[in-house]
């Protein structure tokens, strides 16, 4: 069994930045592919980016492309988002999430995500 516990979450101004945390427990952290979803209030929850391999594959949500940057420690079991130039529509509720292998490339798809986190709050406003 994994936990993620996610942190980093708050209340930024549009055009500010903030970095999400994610510390994953267990021994099998560096086969895992993770990433994070995302949820705001009345709309389903949708993928925001994916770090698949340490790094070496990467994958955003148009949305969120060229702002947002995802990364990985395996030394410290931890995924990090880096926002930038956050807009309002960036407001949600931030998912960490984990795919147990195989290695399979590519977006993740909320139905083949093992493990999620509690969730963080993003909220971007004046």
């Amino acid at each position: 069994q994994v936990q993620l516990v996610e942190s980093g979450g708050g209340l930024v101004q549009p055009g500010g930045s903030l970095r999400l945390s994610c510390v994953a427990s267990g021994r099998s952290f560096s086969s895992y592919a993770m990433g994070w979803f995302r949820q705001a209030p009345g709309l389903e929850r949708e993928f925001v980016a994916a770090d698949i391999w340490n790094g070496g594959n990467t994958y955003y949500a148009d949305s969120v492309k060229g702002r947002f940057t995802v990364s990985r420690d395996n030394a410290k079991n931890t995924v990090y988002l880096e926002m930038n130039s956050l807009k309002p529509e960036d407001t949600a509720v931030y998912y960490c999430a984990a795919r147990k292998p195989p290695l399979r490339l590519g977006k993740l798809r909320q139905w083949e995500i093992d493990y999620w986190g509690q969730g963080t709050q993003v909220t971007v406003s004046s």
